[in-house]
């Protein structure tokens, strides 16, 4: 393989289920990172929830978030480049979710901000607290989203979920319909709704044709619909054992699970 690049999805693909890389996806990350491949991560997360594994893989290169969103520079602390939501549509989604009773996480500036606690809200803050406080992402409590909505500088995304994945899915369609925006799935519980256009595989390839290489030299992996949009982009797409296999479907190859050293023995044998 000419790869010389690696993008990696990390919930469900190089995390494990208790969101931590596997020594021996450090290992081979390391060693890859050595024989001058760059690696870069490409997440549906928010910046401010990336640190201990941006941290723990010793980067250098900027990171997608939010599913092409924006490209964020950890060393300079800024956005580079970036395609929010507009106002007005973040306001409108906000009144659907009020009328269909539905949960929403908005993901904006250096925060995501909640009116009530979610599953994922919990989830992640409990995670959270097994950081040290300077890696712990940001959550923020507001009266109203539609008026943080107008407050803010930029709009990234919203994270919706519900028990009733069916509803959920009507809601996504509904959405991207009315509202004219990219729904896409992150989780089996959780769909992501963000700015019309924006998808991993579009910021991917527009970082990597900045960088003066071509879309064929780079390798992802991934496991969620969120990520089909990179699989299908580059020159070879790793789909997770634990992915959907409509998501296995669209990749060049399938590995072993996220619980697995799958991601570090693919890189050994084939990359190294």
């Amino acid at each position: 393989m000419t790869s010389r690049v690696i993008a990696l999805d990390l919930d469900g693909t190089l995390l494990t289920p208790t969101k931590t890389i596997l020594p021996e996806s450090l290992e081979a990350l390391k060693r890859a990172k050595a024989a001058g491949y760059q690696l870069l991560i490409v997440t549906g997360r928010h910046h401010v929830a990336i640190h201990p594994f941006y941290q723990a893989l010793a980067l250098d290169t900027p990171a997608i978030c939010c599913n092409g969103t924006y490209l964020y520079d950890y060393h300079a602390k800024k956005v580079l480049e970036a395609d929010p939501m507009p106002v007005d549509k973040a306001e409108s989604l906000v009144g659907m979710l009020n009328a269909h009773d539905i949960h929403g996480l908005m993901y904006v500036d250096d925060t995501m901000m909640y009116e009530r606690p979610t599953g994922h809200v919990i989830r992640t803050s409990s995670w959270a607290q097994s950081l040290p406080q300077e890696q712990r992402p940001s959550f923020t409590q507001v009266a109203s989203l539609a008026q943080a909505a107008r407050q803010v500088q930029a709009v990234w995304k919203f994270a919706l979920t519900d028990e009733d994945t069916r509803k959920l899915r009507t809601f996504a369609d509904q959405a991207a319909q009315t509202l004219d925006l990219e729904c896409e799935w992150s989780w089996h519980d959780q769909v992501d709704i963000a700015r019309k256009g924006n998808s991993k595989g579009k910021r991917l390839a527009k970082w990597v044709e900045a960088q003066g290489i071509s879309m064929q030299d780079v390798i992802a992996f991934g496991d969620n619909f969120n990520d089909i949009s990179m699989l299908e982009a580059v020159g070879t797409g790793v789909a997770m054992g634990n992915a959907d296999e409509a998501v296995k479907a669209r990749a060049d190859i399938v590995i072993g699970d996220n619980t697995t050293t799958s991601i570090a023995d693919f890189i050994t044998t084939r990359l190294l």
